[in-house]
């Protein structure tokens, strides 16, 4: 055991020696931004309506040009304006055949009943005494 005075875990933390440490910068890669260039040009072809797909495909090809120009920023600027209008595309692609089709779906299932109520009742209209001949 060890009895010796000033101890030196006791000691302020003025008065003892710090070491300096290394200073550590961390430098990341830049991240390459995206231009979503193919599903702008899918969705170009496949339907484009309200020219969403055309949109889209304009903001991708400005991000591609200014990715290769170098000016990341506003390539990841472009970029996001290019894939908001590809999901704005896109949904209003897969969700307007999706809603004619549960309207017709819906208009079938509709004049099908309408068909079989005007049936009953030309039915009882045109043959009212079909019970009493029996």
């Amino acid at each position: 055991m060890d009895t010796s005075y000033p101890r030196e875990d006791y000691l302020p933390m003025s008065s003892r020696k710090q070491e300096p440490s290394p200073t550590v910068i961390t430098v990341k890669p830049p991240v390459v931004p995206r231009d979503y260039m193919i599903w702008s040009v899918f969705n170009t072809i496949y339907m484009n309506l309200c020219c969403l797909g055309f949109v889209a495909l304009a903001y991708s090809v400005k991000a591609r040009d200014q990715k290769v120009s170098g000016d990341l920023e506003a390539a990841h600027r472009y970029g996001s304006k290019a894939r908001c209008y590809n999901v704005l595309a896109t949904v209003w692609n897969v969700v307007l055949p999706l809603m004619l089709i549960a309207l017709v779906i819906t208009g079938v299932l509709h004049l099908s009943k309408l068909a079989q109520e005007s049936m009953d009742f030309l039915a009882y209209r045109l043959f009212p005494n079909d019970d009493d001949k029996k």
